[in-house]
């Protein structure tokens, strides 16, 4: 069994005990999180799509931790204008696994 869920406006397929990671959360970690927005359901074969989201179900999960991702390096040039310019970023992500699926 597996549902898509819309968590922070990205669309995630997840299935019973699964980790991934997502935008950071506001919870605390090893606190409980619901996300109701759940789009499609796939229970064996037997597909429900919701209109734009499937009524009663949801997603409990637990929130692991707290990380930042990889450093993503941006880096500007203009030639022979002697303009360099080097910029670093690394997002925030809040790791969670899933603890059930109510549907």
């Amino acid at each position: 069994m597996y549902v898509i869920v819309d968590i922070q406006g990205q669309q995630f397929k997840v299935k019973q005990d699964q980790k991934l990671f997502v935008h950071r959360l506001k919870e605390e970690e090893g606190s409980t999180v619901e996300f109701d927005k759940v789009m499609l359901i796939d229970k064996e074969g037997n597909i429900t799509v919701g209109t734009p989201v499937v009524e009663g179900a949801k997603v409990v999960a637990e929130v692991l931790a707290h990380v930042k991702g990889e450093k993503v390096l941006v880096f500007k040039k203009k030639r022979r204008k002697g303009y360099q310019k080097m910029n670093g970023h690394r997002q925030q992500f809040s790791q969670i696994v899933v603890k059930e699926i109510i549907a």
